[in-house]
């Protein structure tokens, strides 16, 4: 047996990831068991590098707003901005202040630009993408930044007559900021605006906005360029995905949470798959949001089950889609120690490696009908993997221990 495990590991190396897979994905997915520790996130942009350079990939696209994500986009392929500003405002939930972060950023540019003035071409430049909504744990954004680009890209392009309407009457629904962004209402379903009659009409015009740009493809490409209809579409999906969320937090039924933790992973899915269309990427977020089966966490006391965007995702590409799961040893200054040895977190801390690529199908057969127990973390910041679900990624990435960041 323990021949058998050690065998299923092998260098943390793009090549090692590639030969899990039947073929070159559209969507290579990295997932991880607890955010914020650079050691994880030095070891995807190790991968990103090797998978720019070995395989073709060319955008990474991460756990972070979409319309935050433009910013970053804008100075990889351009310079537009300062290394310092645009990892601050460009990667939300608070992780613009991580080194690994700032790096990447730093790095995508830094290929971007090659030694004579024009850069790499179009079609070879790295590409960033943030694919979370405009979400935050305390709120969600108002859909005015997204409403107002859509409009405008469209009152630029097409006749009058043809939009549904103005841009002071979008102006006038919206109302103030603070309506839609106030923290309250995320425990307070009275606080929110979602279900008034002025969001109401926003839902109806953003269906008709997006309902437009969708009818002028032909034309918007040949008027403007794929990249920049690519990006209107991206205020679309952004202004419906808010409303909805905002509709879904004034609810009042007690699938309130569960609806708002699905309507968020939905526009993941919609980000995805828009990268996707792309070219190949690299994907990284949570292993609760890219794994294939339904994901599950308790809120406020409550049991919320839902399916993840890689869920979402994996079904409409099939084989273009794939999983490598991340699971750790330990986080010790997080107060998680070395697991139990019948965990598979415990199995695969024997290894001698610091940290593996696991050809997890191969271990679950090689565990045969010994499932290992569940591992229970003293810390709800991390999410050991589920021994039910090992052979349902792809392949595991396992760090033995992680160092304090």
């Amino acid at each position: 047996m323990a021949t058998d495990i050690k065998d299923t590991a092998h260098a943390v190396e793009a090549a090692a990831v590639m030969r899990l897979l039947p073929g070159r994905p559209r969507l290579l997915a990295l997932g991880e068991p607890t955010h914020g520790e650079d050691a994880l996130l030095d070891l995807r942009n190790e991968l990103f590098r090797q998978l720019v350079e070995q395989e073709g990939y060319r955008t990474i696209a991460i756990e972070s707003d979409c319309m935050m994500g433009l910013v970053v986009d804008d100075y990889v392929t351009s310079g537009t901005g300062s290394l310092d500003e645009v990892v601050e405002q460009g990667i939300s939930h608070g992780w613009g202040t991580s080194a690994a972060n700032r790096e990447l950023v730093r790095w995508m540019r830094a290929y971007n630009v090659r030694a004579d003035d024009d850069g790499r071409p179009a079609s070879e430049r790295l590409r960033f993408a943030g694919f979370d909504g405009p979400l935050e744990i305390t709120h969600a954004a108002s859909p005015r930044q997204a409403l107002t680009a859509l409009h405008g890209y469209l009152a630029a392009r097409v006749d009058a007559d043809l939009l549904p309407c103005t841009a002071d009457t979008l102006d006038r629904l919206l109302g103030a900021d603070d309506r839609w962004t106030d923290p309250a209402a995320m425990m307070d379903p009275s606080r929110s605006t979602g279900q008034s009659a002025e969001a109401g009409q926003l839902r109806l015009l953003a269906d008709d906005l997006v309902a437009l740009l969708d009818a002028q493809t032909p034309h918007m490409i040949t008027a403007t360029s794929w990249d920049d209809w690519d990006r209107a579409r991206l205020y679309g999906r952004t202004a419906l995905g808010l409303l909805r969320y905002h509709y879904w937090m004034a609810d009042t039924s007690p699938a309130r949470m569960t609806r708002l933790v699905g309507v968020r992973d939905q526009m993941m899915a919609h980000n995805l798959l828009a990268v996707a269309a792309r070219g190949p990427a690299l994907v990284h977020a949570h292993n609760s949001h890219l794994q294939r089966e339904k994901s599950t966490m308790r809120m406020g006391g409550m049991p919320l089950e839902w399916w993840s965007a890689g869920a979402l995702v994996s079904t409409q590409l099939g084989e273009g889609y794939a999983f490598v799961a991340t699971a750790l040893g330990t986080i010790r200054h997080q107060g998680v120690d070395t697991p139990p040895p019948d965990t598979v977190e415990g199995l695969l801390y024997a290894l001698p490696q610091d940290r593996c690529v696991i050809d997890a199908p191969r271990l679950a057969a090689a565990l045969g009908d010994t499932r290992p127990a569940p591992r229970v973390s003293p810390w709800f910041g991390y999410s050991p993997l589920d021994p039910a679900h090992l052979a349902d990624s792809d392949g595991m990435v396992f760090v033995r221990d992680v160092p304090q960041s």
